[in-house]
């Protein structure tokens, strides 16, 4: 009545296989990287190490500007504050800056040096031209000069 029926095994399917990991990259298709941002200058032209630009007031302009002439002579922690906060774009704060700047020349008067390496800084960020001489002598012979032109 019943026949037996040849009992084999039905096909087997093919392995599968773990699918790739999702990384959001097309597989199998070649695109050109994405284009770099240029980076932001402010508005600033952008310009090579080998173009130097010129201070905005000469040394000697300190009074130009009366505002800066009396706060840098009568503060210079703040004004060399204020230019550490520039120079450094925000990353220390005028206080900080200024109360370091207080502390070296209570140690030694050595603040000289201090500010020194922010003038450099300063030139180069901006590209400005080591003039009239040296920034260690700049900032030496004639501190409060130095610190009216950075501030300008």
């Amino acid at each position: 009545m019943f026949k037996k029926m040849n009992a084999t095994a039905p096909p087997s399917a093919p392995p599968l296989m773990a699918a790739p990991a999702a990384t959001g990259i097309p597989v199998n298709q070649c695109f050109p990287p994405p284009p770099v941002a240029a980076p932001d200058l402010g508005g600033r032209p952008r310009r090579s190490p080998h173009d130097h630009a010129q201070w905005s007031t000469g040394l000697c302009d300190c009074c130009d500007n009366l505002s800066i002439c009396c706060l840098t002579c009568w503060c210079p922690c703040i004004a060399f504050g204020r230019i550490a906060e520039i120079v450094d774009r925000g990353s220390t704060s005028c206080g900080v800056s200024g109360a370091l700047y207080s502390m070296i020349t209570c140690m030694g008067g050595w603040c000289w040096v201090y500010s020194c390496m922010y003038r450099s800084k300063m030139r180069g960020q901006y590209f400005l031209e080591e003039k009239p001489c040296a920034d260690c002598c700049v900032h030496f012979c004639c501190e409060t000069c130095a610190l009216c032109q950075d501030l300008l």
